[in-house]
């Protein structure tokens, strides 16, 4: 089965395999993978130990966003979040059930945030002390540039949250570059092709030791997580990991430096994305994004207008033609989505290319453009 979701991603037999055997986390030789980890992280994101730590927590990427909210907005606290896709929207209410406030910047779901829109937002309320920002919202497949937005939020002297869940390792974000981030967040199932089920804040250590009492929850504070490592080592987790993907991940980071780090694996992934883009408007589909605005990770197509169409019926047609894509969408308009991250090759997005075609004449729908 050729999977492609935006995550948890298909794997590499290697990494796979490294979850198939019992470990204990606090082994001491498990304690160095562990350590080893953290270190490795560090390089991908373009930092070190200096200025940065990796503050590691069971779970998914939502997880991490609540995390960050509770860890460094103080309660209370404001913050902007730019809203042009559906992750921002969870987002927006994590933080608000954290008991923080938030300023909605709402835009389009088919064009990234601009630098003019975050600058008037945060000239109009001096209260706001953070944003945070999704750099690539998987609903739509839009990318917002941290290199674009982080600029304006450190000449206005906020901090920026950024939500790298389905970029990182892929997207480029130097942390050296950006020293306005307090955290960037991401996971362990989704560019860097591990398994799923730990979720990662790379933060700057200055800005974590000062959040010490925020939080107002004992599993979702960062700086716990930070003060713990300095007490045990960098080889300790608070509470039990799920440590096979932990394992899993070392060997997905071996796999991510062979393949060149994060420009070998974008530039797989841009060679992806175009095939699949060009392939889906070769039998007549409409892209939900302009090629602008089209970004590495996810291709998110139109529904056809034809009354044939399903949703459900077109994705069980198509895993019976050995692809798998997500049965839901979380666009403005009906869509449907396919990943072009995760160790797949253009090839596998030419072959899913001919699954799409042969799945639409399986239902019957001969009207392919959009609803």
């Amino acid at each position: 089965m050729l999977l492609l979701i935006p995550g948890p991603v298909q794997t590499r037999a290697e990494v796979r395999a490294a979850a198939a055997q019992d470990y204990a986390p606090w082994d001491n030789d498990f304690r160095k993978v562990y350590a080893r980890i953290r270190d490795r992280v560090l390089a991908v994101a373009g930092t070190s130990a200096a200025t940065h730590a990796t503050l590691p927590l069971q779970g998914c990427g939502h997880f991490m966003m609540e995390a960050a909210v509770r860890t460094f907005v103080p309660p209370g606290g404001k913050l902007l979040v730019p809203a042009n896709g559906s992750y921002a929207q969870r987002a927006i209410r994590l933080a608000r059930e954290a008991g923080r406030q938030v300023v909605e910047l709402t835009a389009p779901d088919t064009q990234g945030i601009t630098a003019d829109a975050v600058a008037a937002a945060l000239a109009a309320d001096p209260a706001i002390g953070h944003v945070a920002m999704v750099q690539n919202e998987t609903g739509s497949g839009i990318v917002n540039d941290p290199a674009v937005i982080g600029p304006v939020v450190r000449a206005a002297g906020r901090r920026l949250i950024l939500d790298a869940v389905s970029a990182f390792g892929a997207l480029p974000c130097p942390l050296a570059d950006h020293p306005e981030i307090d955290a960037l967040l991401f996971t362990s199932g989704k560019c860097l092709e591990g398994l799923p089920g730990i979720g990662f804040a790379v933060a700057r250590i200055e800005s974590v030791t000062a959040a010490a009492g925020n939080a107002g929850s004992w599993s979702f504070d960062l700086s716990d997580v930070y003060a713990h490592a300095l007490r045990a080592g960098w080889g300790s987790f608070r509470f039990t990991p799920a440590v096979q993907a932990l394992a899993a991940f070392d060997v997905a980071l071996d796999l991510h430096a062979a393949e060149g780090g994060q420009p070998g694996r974008l530039a797989r992934y841009t060679e992806n994305m175009q095939a699949l883009y060009a392939g889906v408007r070769g039998l007549g589909l409409t892209p939900y994004l302009a090629p602008a605005h089209q970004g590495p990770v996810i291709v998110t197509i139109h529904q056809p207008s034809d009354p044939n169409f399903a949703l459900q019926p077109f994705v069980d047609a198509l895993k019976a033609r050995g692809v798998l894509i997500s049965n839901f969408f979380n666009t403005q308009a009906p869509s449907f989505r396919i990943g072009c991250i995760g160790a797949v090759t253009p090839e596998d997005m030419r072959r899913a290319v001919a699954a799409i075609d042969g799945a639409l004449g399986d239902l019957g729908v001969t009207r392919r453009q959009a609803a």
